[in-house]
């Protein structure tokens, strides 16, 4: 391992992007679907494995759905939660902010409570077992209907005190922010914070239409502003975060080759950028390998690197005093930092 790569994977960081579903490693996968008697076309781990070569983002969510259904019990919603948490800590994430949608699992009969009071039990362990600071994000699926969605706000309605906020993904094609206008209207007059996947396959007009129609706190993915010049200088006038997750970007084809990826475009032209690991066992890529791969692929100096991690706690939904911790924290192990020379 180089200085560079040591430093970037030593660093206290966030990771703002990530789908708990998303981070079922392949192993515990296969074992809950055995646990939970749910058959599935993949006997073993390295079979599952290998079936991580996808064509877009719909050939991933098929997948990705299928394997949601080995989700069952409390148990399996904690242990899923647990795991992640301990695979971030163990990278010096110190701020994770997680998505989670029910719907996958409420159509098949799972309790709410189920899914979201086991989570929100695993994240307090974590917070006292490891000290890392956690939240929840509650996504709803953008192919369902606007009303689906409203449905989903009321059964959630208990946790609101829990939970940082609201998020959408899923499809972009043919399923616009625009869709869920009265969604993420009802979301605000709640008082919770919202984001929603924009600009990932869909075109720079969807980032444009979360960030007028919807008044998102974050934009998640948002790559394709780099399409609008214009959009990309109003994005980075309002200071609107994007999570940005390069290497789902490349598993998913959006683009050629890190080396190709807009990451240092939306940069150099001021925007408000983070780096993610969006689903890390499917796409092979925690946090920091992403920010490995990127300084890597794009040169990006030391400095550069500091920035994209000081703007992830800049952009979590944390308490000003928290904020100021994490920051100080990050400074003083910058500053710290032996490069051997």
């Amino acid at each position: 391992m180089d200085r560079m790569e040591a430093f970037i994977r030593g660093m206290p960081k966030t990771d703002l992007h990530m789908h708990l579903e998303g981070s079922l490693e392949p192993e515990v996968l296969i074992r809950l679907g055995e646990r939970n008697k749910r058959r599935l076309r993949w006997k073993t781990a390295q079979e599952l494995r290998a079936a991580y070569e996808f064509q877009d983002l719909q050939s991933f969510l098929d997948l990705y759905y299928e394997g949601c259904q080995v989700l069952v019990e409390e148990a399996d919603f904690y242990e899923m939660t647990r795991a992640y948490l301990r695979a971030a800590h163990a990278e010096n994430v110190i701020r994770a902010e997680v998505f989670l949608g029910p719907q996958s699992f409420t159509d098949k009969g799972v309790a709410i409570a189920a899914v979201l009071d086991s989570t929100l039990e695993a994240m307090d362990d974590a917070r006292a077992e490891d000290g890392i600071s956690c939240g929840l994000i509650v996504s709803a699926q953008r192919h369902r209907t606007e009303q689906d969605a409203l449905d989903l706000l009321e059964q959630v309605r208990p946790w609101f005190g829990r939970i940082l906020g609201i998020g959408m993904g899923g499809a972009e094609k043919g399923n616009p922010p625009s869709k869920f206008r009265r969604f993420f209207r009802a979301c605000r007059r709640e008082g919770l914070r919202i984001t929603i996947h924009a600009g990932e396959e869909g075109p720079a007009s969807y980032v444009r239409e979360a960030v007028e129609l919807l008044g998102v706190d974050r934009v998640d993915h948002g790559v394709a502003c780099v399409d609008d010049p214009e959009l990309m200088r109003e994005m980075a006038e309002l200071d609107i975060p994007l999570t940005v997750c390069p290497i789902s970007n490349l598993r998913l084809k959006g683009v050629p080759s890190l080396s190709a990826h807009p990451l240092k475009k939306l940069m150099d032209a001021g925007l408000h950028v983070t780096v993610n690991s969006d689903d890390p066992s499917y796409f092979r890529g925690y946090v920091s390998d992403n920010l490995v791969e990127c300084q890597r692929a794009l040169g990006l100096t030391a400095e550069e690197i500091v920035s994209l991690v000081r703007n992830g706690f800049i952009a979590a939904f944390i308490a000003p005093a928290e904020r100021r911790a994490a920051l100080a924290r990050l400074d003083t192990y910058v500053s710290g930092f032996d490069w051997g020379r």
